[in-house]
């Protein structure tokens, strides 16, 4: 069997340079347009990306791309085009994760989160946006480090500061946090102990969850400070 080149991941940016200042294609070319575009994409692509790249009304886009979806829906495919985070990203279905799982955990461990950093970014999730204090209240445990475990990865983000004394800084999720949990919008979040299920089915090892931060952790005034709102 002939081997396939790896696909390389293009960033936005390459793809709107790329773009040709007139294009004209039957329909079925442009619905394999873009499902190659949709592939090759590490993040979410809008429809108006899509369009601008095309040089095609957004119209006709959105109408060959909801054909592919609808195309993609039949069980003869492992693959789907789902809606995520404000734009359109291929993944594999549902039914298939486990098979997939099994797969990609045969080749690298997988990135783990604590207990610790599960139960903060649930709290986040739900009452965002949200202070460190407040996250204290809800959880009983001085969550610094966690802050900034959820910050590196970009998983949460500052949103200001809360206008009380002291000046808190305020937290939320992020479009990767939707990206990773494959949600449109906040509105689809899970119940809470749906939440921990997809965080451990999509992050899952073997492999005991780290301990939980001591409680004499540095408070979030000794914790590296998060870049400043622009």
């Amino acid at each position: 069997m002939e081997e396939l080149e790896p696909q390389s991941v293009l960033s936005m940016d390459e793809l709107l340079d790329a773009a040709p200042e007139h294009v004209s294609m039957a329909d079925a070319q442009l619905q394999a347009v873009i499902e190659a575009m949709v592939y090759v994409t590490e993040e979410p692509l809008t429809l108006d990306q899509m369009a601008a790249v095309l040089q095609q009304p957004a119209q006709r886009v959105r109408v060959a791309l909801d054909s592919l979806v609808a195309e993609f829906e039949k069980p003869e495919h492992g693959l789907a085009i789902r809606e995520v985070a404000g734009g359109y990203q291929m993944a594999t279905k549902p039914e298939h994760h486990e098979a997939v799982r099994n797969f990609v955990k045969s080749l690298k461990s997988p990135l783990k989160l604590s207990l610790a950093a599960l139960e903060t970014l649930a709290v986040i999730a739900y009452k965002q946006p949200v202070t460190a204090p407040e996250i204290l209240e809800i959880r009983g445990v001085q969550g610094a480090g966690v802050l900034k475990t959820l910050l590196d990865r970009k998983l949460i983000a500052t949103a200001g500061r809360k206008d009380v004394i002291g000046k808190p800084i305020l937290y939320k999720t992020t479009k990767d946090f939707l990206v990773q949990f494959g949600l449109k919008d906040l509105s689809e979040l899970p119940s809470l102990k749906e939440f921990e299920e997809i965080r451990r089915m999509a992050m899952a090892e073997s492999e005991p969850a780290e301990s939980e931060p001591a409680a004499s952790e540095p408070s979030e005034a000794e914790a590296p400070a998060p870049a400043q709102e622009t």
